[in-house]
């Protein structure tokens, strides 16, 4: 067991807290839903960039290279300013959905360089010009550019020619769970001396503003010692619990600035200040050089150090600091053995990731740095989130007491049981500093290979009663927490759960597993209720988190008073039911009474996924049988039934409904085993177009798939077609097909027209700053990955078929599996001449030492060369690739037919039982 694994231990069992701090801070607060206090619900006009260095925040606070304690009372971040900017630089900048060309978009270099599961040992980059920050011309430029055009980047503007920027890199260690070694160095990268400001700030999140319990928390400073320190004691009972005093140490003899976390009323709103020192006092001091903005007497809420930095051309100079409950055995020499601490636990990061990482990924440098820096993404989008709906809507005059009408009219009305305060994994801490339903799920699949008991903890959290609602809807986003997000969680919870077992020695955590079973039995009842509009087992669906991917918005009703049965809404369905299925297995063979359920959900598995091919040849199912592929259907209130020939992922989803069974499972399950003989015996026509488990395959193995052989060729031939589905680093999301044969349909009057559009979206559906009309999306494609090795689990070398489609060359479907993975993969690692897809044309990214090996994660990649669209940091569902590394790194095709594979599995802590033998590398570790 490395140091970090026995930490885990510690924090699991509380008798160590090394998850107390960590960096929970999130990149943006302003413009959020939380802080919208607008009457039209315009969060990002509400609370702007420009108003965040001067405006005490109600419900979170932001920082760069940030951190805080689990309940955000105290924070830590850096504020920074190179002489030249027009603000001081105390949070990442970029542009609102309405001036981005498409959407918001943050315009700032930063990069998440690693992370322990416990936070033990951190480190951040933060590229900063010494040229003025182009703020004007960037807001200015990408309005003038249309969706047509490309988005107009910070290398763009010049402000990095000559390499005239700051590395600023910061990095943590911790001495012990409540004391935090800080390190900042500022490396030089320009021809000449530049010199930067460095105020390495603490301050306390504004509570008392709000509230009527407790006094104001106070910051004092101390110097004389050869070094500087800041107090930090609250005053309120409640928070006083959960934080005792700390302190924090800086060395050197930089003079301390103090003032308070609250709002500069006269400059915002025209009335007065409660006291001369406010939120914007540092910005002040610094820029303006106003000596009465700061605090003499070194008390305060916000209080920093202020370095001024020379640094010579190729220089780097390091600020040291240390944050740390109060203790008079540190007062004496609280920098003792501080460099040493940081060189112990990064050898202790090493270790643990050495651990966590196949040998053949090991061998090779760039693909294990790329796995290690996808985890740290995921470990770094770790935030802070605090909303209680209550009382949010009680202050925008709404409760449970109005109407119906009267809620809706407001944000997220029918959600005031909601009360959230944790620690939750965001998809992106700038573009989406918030949890997403879907995204979570995913997030947790690459979370169990570092540490799954916060894997489970995150997935029972969206279940607990102030999360789900009481009809049984999962949350979606703070947007519209009633929007529809695919039901992916009982997908994550069963992953998640065997993984855990085989880690512990085959026991499994059946609390965790059952808790979580009784939760997502009301949810999938709520979808039952909800979503099937006629009770033929098709579903709407709705959003559905694919965004554009339709002919029409599916989160708006059409015009014409019809609606669409879709085909992804009806795969997921089955999906989901086959999980539920999995759980209800699993708990079935520990607790008996369970075995109802496995009845309950083998039964909506074949009702669901034969109602998307029903018997009889109609024209109005969702299988095309002339096109070999899966297409919504559009059905009028006349009774008129229309296929939606669009081919997208949305026909491709019902690959992933596949489950794989012990060949022994029905001797386990007696009663189950004598139900489903007599349900099939009476409805033999829902077996006819799926794959039955009855047949044997590969080591004795049982397959349950929404589509039998003949239909599994006929997609694939498809899938695996590179002038269709796949592309140079992945599955698209729609077919390339579509470049010269565009989809197009007249609905009341209007003419709607799907095309192939690889890159950035051409059009302001959903924000503009999202598309799934042509790119690579990592989640889709990882749950098509982890089928293909489930299939190819089953039918091993019985089953080959031409990949790339056209190519001569014959695959099974776990080499399929791996030529996928290959490509995903290829997105991110160096090609033969040394460029990475994921950078695109960006020359600075793919040439220079200094930038090609910070390696970033993008919401989803261009579908024909792989260059990086949409939020550039949501590591969160795209740090899924580190799970493919470990897959593809662990497993070769030999091991199929190996009954002894689990085995091999269990010993690289990659393994469940024979259920899943081969594709244990893609799901569990």
């Amino acid at each position: 067991m490395t140091e970090e694994q026995s930490r885990l231990v510690e924090a699991k069992t509380k008798t160590v807290p090394w998850k107390k701090w960590g960096p929970y801070l999130s990149e943006r607060q302003w413009g959020t839903v939380r802080e919208d206090y607008s009457a039209d619900g315009n969060a990002w006009d509400y609370f702007t960039h420009d108003q965040a260095r001067s405006r005490a925040y109600r419900w979170g606070e932001d920082g760069l290279a940030g951190l805080s304690d689990d309940h955000q009372v105290l924070c830590f971040a850096l504020a920074l300013w190179n002489g030249k900017d027009p603000i001081l630089k105390e949070r990442l900048f970029g542009l609102t959905n309405s001036e981005g060309n498409h959407g918001e978009d943050v315009k700032e270099y930063y990069f998440y360089l690693d992370s322990t599961p416990t936070h033990s040992y951190m480190k951040y980059l933060y590229k900063y010009p010494q040229a003025a920050y182009p703020y004007d011309d960037l807001v200015k430029t990408n309005r003038e550019r249309g969706r047509a055009g490309a988005e107009y980047e910070l290398l763009d503007t010049g402000v990095f020619n000559e390499d005239r920027y700051f590395d600023v890199f910061v990095e943590y260690a911790k001495a012990g769970a409540e004391d935090l070694g800080i390190k900042i160095s500022v490396a030089n990268r320009g021809p000449e001396e530049a010199v930067l400001h460095v105020l390495p700030t603490v301050w306390f999140r504004n509570t008392w503003m709000w509230s009527d319990h407790g006094g104001k928390p106070e910051l004092k400073g101390s110097q004389g010692k050869g070094y500087g320190a800041i107090s930090a004691h609250h005053t309120d009972p409640i928070f006083q619990e959960s934080l005792p005093d700390y302190t924090l140490y800086c060395e050197g003899d930089a003079p301390l600035l103090f003032t308070e976390n609250e709002s500069n009323n006269k400059k915002l709103f025209g009335s007065e200040n409660a006291s001369p020192y406010v939120k914007d006092g540092f910005h002040n001091y610094v820029i303006h050089g106003e000596k009465g903005a700061v605090n003499s007497a070194m008390v305060g809420t916000k209080a920093a150090p202020y370095y001024v930095l020379k640094v010579g051309a190729g220089e780097t100079k390091v600020v040291r600091l240390r944050l740390a409950r109060t203790s008079a055995e540190l007062e004496s020499k609280p920098f003792k053995d501080f460099d040493q601490l940081f060189v112990t636990r990064l050898k202790e990061a090493d270790a643990f990731y050495a651990s966590v990482t196949p040998d053949r990924v090991m061998a090779d440098p760039d693909r294990a740095m790329v796995m290690r820096q996808a985890m740290a993404g995921m470990l770094w989008s770790k935030q802070y989130f605090y909303y209680d709906l209550n009382l949010w809507l009680r202050e925008h005059k709404v409760g449970p007491w109005c109407t119906p009408e009267t809620r809706q009219k407001v944000r997220n009305g029918e959600w005031f049981h909601m009360y959230n305060d944790d620690i939750i994994s965001m998809p992106d801490k700038w573009e989406y500093p918030w949890y997403a339903a879907w995204d979570l799920a995913f997030h947790m699949l690459a979370f169990q290979s570092v540490d799954s008991d916060f894997a489970k903890a995150q997935l029972e959290l969206i279940l607990r009663n102030d999360y789900l609602h009481p009809n049984g809807q999962i949350p979606a986003y703070e947007w519209n927490f009633g929007d529809t997000n695919p039901p992916v969680h009982a997908y994550a919870t069963i992953q998640i759960y065997m993984s855990d077992k085989e880690r512990n020695g085959g026991k499994g955590d059946l609390e965790f597993l059952s808790y979580a079973f009784s939760k997502l039995l009301v949810n999938f009842t709520w979808w039952l209720n909800r979503k099937d509009r006629s009770g033929n087992n098709l579903f709407e669906g709705g959003f559905l988190g694919l965004d554009n991917i339709g002919v029409f918005d599916r989160s708006a009703p059409l015009p014409n008073g019809g609606y669409l049965e879709q085909a992804d809404g009806t795969a997921w369905m089955v999906f989901f039911s086959q999980q539920m299925l999995r759980i209800a297995v699993e708990l079935a063979l520990n607790y008996p009474v369970y075995e109802e359920f496995v009845v309950k959900f083998f039964e909506h598995t074949m009702w669901i996924a034969g109602a998307m091919d029903r018997m009889g040849k109609q024209q109005d199912t969702m299988w095309d049988d002339e096109d070999g592929f899966f297409y919504d259907v559009l059905r009028l209130p006349d009774g008129e039934a229309f296929r939606m020939k669009v081919r997208s992922m949305v026909g491709l989803l019902p690959l992933t409904a596949v489950a794989i069974f012990e060949e022994d499972l029905m001797e386990k399950l007696p009663t189950f085993r004598k139900h489903a003989q007599q349900f099939l015996a009476r409805h033999p026509e829902l077996a006819e177009n799926l794959h039955m488990p009855g047949t044997p395959g590969l080591a004795g193995r049982r397959l349950l798939a929404t589509v039998n052989e003949d239909k599994l060729r006929r997609i694939l031939t498809k899938m695996l077609d590179e002038n269709e589905f796949f592309g140079p680093h992945g599955i698209r999301a729609l077919s390339r097909y579509h470049i010269d044969h565009p989809f197009k349909f007249t609905l009341a009057g209007h003419e709607s027209q799907v095309s192939y559009v690889p890159g950035d979206s051409d059009s302001g559906m959903f924000g503009g700053n999202s598309n799934w009309r042509g790119p690579v999306w990592m989640p889709v494609n990882f749950l098509l990955y982890v089928s293909l090795l489930r299939m190819g689990a089953y039918y091993g070398d019985t089953f080959k078929i031409e990949c790339p489609t056209g190519s001569g060359k014959e695959m099974n479907l776990f080499e399929v599996a791996q030529e996928l993975g290959e490509r995903l993969i290829s997105t991110f690692t160096k090609d033969s001449t040394g460029r990475r897809a994921v950078f695109g044309s960006a020359e600075k990214f793919q040439t220079d030492p200094l930038w090609r090996d910070n390696v970033l994660f993008y919401e989803y990649f261009h579908g024909d060369t792989g260059a990086g669209v949409g939020a550039s940091h949501q590591t969160g569902w795209t740090g899924c690739i580190a799970r493919v590394i470990q897959a593809n790194g662990a497993f070769e095709v030999k091991d199929l037919a190996d009954k002894n594979v689990e085995e091999k599995a269990v010993k690289l802590g990659l393994g469940e039982k024979a259920v899943e033998a081969a594709v244990v590398a893609a799901v569990t570790k």
